[in-house]
C-alpha cells in the first residue's frame, strides 16, 4: 500500500513517527476461545476416566425380579425364644395292675375300653400250690390251738392232783404228828421201844419232806406248763400270720379295680399262664390329663421344672408347665411330663399328639427380621437390604442371635423399618447387589 498520497502534506518529524510504529511488534492474545475450549473437552474426558476409575460402582450385580423374592420389614417389639417339639397326651394318672401271685387265668369277667369302678372284679387267677398251702397252714394253725388247749388242760389236771395230794398229806402229817408226840412221851416213861418211837418219828418227817417236795413239784409243773404255753402261742400267732399272707395271695387271684376309671387295656387271656409281677391290665383316670413331649437333646441343659408352654387346640390357646423331666436320651431325645395350668381341653383324648411351643426364654424388646431360607445359605452373618428407592438391594454384614419358629431376633446390623430379602439366596452368593426388576 502506498503511503505517499498526492494530496498528503510532508511535514517533518510525522514521518518519523510513521516509521516507529510500523516498526513495532504487534502481541498475540493467550485465551483464545479456542484454546479456551480445547482445555474444557481434555479436562471433562480426564475427569470423566477419574470418576470411571474412582467413583463408579464397582460391585458385583445381579438382576432379580421383584415378584420372585420375599421383601420384609425389620421391626421391633416384643419377642420370645420357644422351640416346637410334639407331645402325647396321656391320662394324669394311669394304674398298672401287676400280679401278686402267679397263676393261670381262669375266668376273665371284663375287657379293655369300658370304664369300671374301683373294686370290680376283671379276671380271676388260680393257684394249686397257694390252695395247698393255704390248707397246711391252716392246719398247723389248729393243731397249735389243740396243743395249747391240751397243755393248758393238763396243766389244771396236775394243779388239782397236786393239791389234792397236799390235802390228803396234810392230814396224814397230822396224824403222824400225833403219833409221833404220844410215842415220845410213852418211850420217856419207857411204855414202848425206842424202835417204835423211832419209827413214828420217822413216819412224821418223811411225811413233811413228801409235803414239800409235792408242793415244788406243782411248781415246776406250773411254770414248765406256762413256758411250754407261751412257745406254742407265738408258735401259733407266727402261724396264723403265714395263714393270713396265704389268705391274702388267695385273694390276690382276684385281681380287682383299684380306682375307678377306664380299663384300656387287658393284656391276658383265659387258660393263660401268669408271673408274679406281668403287668395284667391298665386303669387310666379320666379325671385329669398330662401331656408327655419329647425334646431334641441339644435343649437338655435349658430344661427345667416350671418351664411353660403352650398349645392352640379347637380355637383356643392351653398352658402347660413341665413337672417332671426323664433324663435318659432314647434317639437323641428326651422326655418331659408336662401339666395343664389352668383349663383342660374337653375334647381332648388319650393318645393324641399336640404341637407344643415350649418357650425357652421370657419375653424382651427386640429388633426382628422374619425367617426365611436365607439362612441357609448366609447363616446368618449378612443379608440384603433394599434400598428406600426400592430400585435394588445391598449386601451388609449382621449379627443373628436367638430364634423361634417365625423370627430371627437381630443384635446389630439393622434397624426397624429397613426392608430386607428373606427368601432363597442361591446364586447370589457371590454378589454385593441385587437390581430389582419391577
Amino acid at each position: 500500500m502506498n503511503l505517499w498520497h498526492p494530496c498528503w502534506v510532508r511535514q517533518p518529524g510525522l514521518e518519523n513517527t510513521l516509521k516507529m510504529a510500523m516498526d513495532r511488534k504487534i502481541k498475540k492474545k493467550t485465551w483464545t476461545a479456542k484454546r479456551i475450549l480445547t482445555i474444557l473437552g481434555i479436562t471433562g474426558v480426564v475427569s470423566l476416566i477419574l470418576y470411571v476409575f474412582i467413583f463408579a460402582d464397582k460391585s458385583s450385580k445381579l438382576n432379580v425380579e421383584l415378584d420372585k423374592i420375599n421383601v420384609a420389614t425389620v421391626t421391633e417389639g416384643a419377642f420370645q425364644e420357644f422351640i416346637p417339639v410334639e407331645g402325647t397326651v396321656n391320662p394324669k394318672t394311669t394304674i398298672f395292675l401287676d400280679a401278686i401271685v402267679g397263676g393261670n387265668v381262669d375266668e376273665k369277667f371284663l375287657e379293655g375300653g369300658v370304664e369300671v369302678q374301683e373294686g370290680d372284679t376283671i379276671l380271676k387267677l388260680e393257684n394249686d400250690n397257694l390252695e395247698m398251702n393255704y390248707i397246711r397252714e391252716q392246719t398247723q394253725a389248729n393243731l397249735l390251738r389243740n396243743d395249747i388247749e391240751n397243755t393248758n388242760l393238763n396243766l389244771k389236771q396236775r394243779l388239782f392232783q397236786s393239791k389234792s395230794s397236799i390235802i390228803n398229806l396234810d392230814f396224814d402229817i397230822d396224824e403222824a404228828k400225833d403219833a409221833y408226840e404220844r410215842n415220845q412221851q410213852l418211850w420217856k416213861d419207857k411204855v414202848i421201844s425206842e424202835q417204835d418211837f423211832l419209827n413214828s418219828k420217822r413216819r412224821y418227817e418223811r411225811l413233811i419232806a413228801r409235803r414239800v417236795n409235792e408242793i415244788e413239784s406243782a411248781k415246776f409243773d406250773s411254770l414248765n406248763a406256762v413256758t411250754s404255753t407261751k412257745q406254742n402261742e407265738e408258735r401259733l400267732e407266727s402261724t396264723k400270720e403265714s395263714l393270713e399272707i396265704v389268705k391274702g395271695n388267695l385273694n390276690n387271684l382276684w385281681v380287682t379295680a383299684k380306682i375307678s376309671g377306664l380299663l384300656s387295656t387287658v393284656n391276658v387271656e383265659v387258660g393263660q399262664n401268669v408271673n408274679a409281677g406281668q403287668t395284667i391290665a391298665q386303669i387310666d383316670d379320666l379325671n385329669g390329663f398330662k401331656i408327655i413331649a419329647r425334646v431334641d437333646q441339644h435343649y437338655l441343659a435349658r430344661v427345667y421344672d416350671g418351664l411353660k408352654g403352650s398349645f392352640d387346640f379347637a380355637g383356643k390357646n392351653y398352658s402347660l408347665v413341665i413337672r417332671k423331666i426323664f433324663p435318659e436320651i432314647n434317639n437323641g431325645q428326651f422326655n418331659v411330663e408336662m401339666l395343664f395350668e389352668n383349663e383342660v381341653p374337653e375334647e381332648i383324648r388319650r393318645g393324641q399328639t399336640v404341637p407344643i411351643r415350649l418357650q425357652l426364654s421370657e419375653e424382651r424388646q427386640a429388633v426382628m427380621i422374619p425367617r426365611g431360607s436365607f439362612f441357609q445359605t448366609t447363616g446368618g452373618n449378612w443379608i440384603f437390604v433394599v434400598d428406600h428407592s426400592g430400585d435394588f438391594a445391598v449386601k451388609r454384614n449382621i449379627s443373628i442371635g436367638n430364634q423361634n419358629t417365625r423370627q430371627y431376633e437381630v443384635l446389630e446390623g439393622l434397624k426397624p423399618g429397613e426392608q430386607v430379602i428373606t427368601s432363597s439366596y442361591d446364586g447370589y452368593e457371590d454378589k454385593d447387589k441385587l437390581i430389582i426388576k419391577k
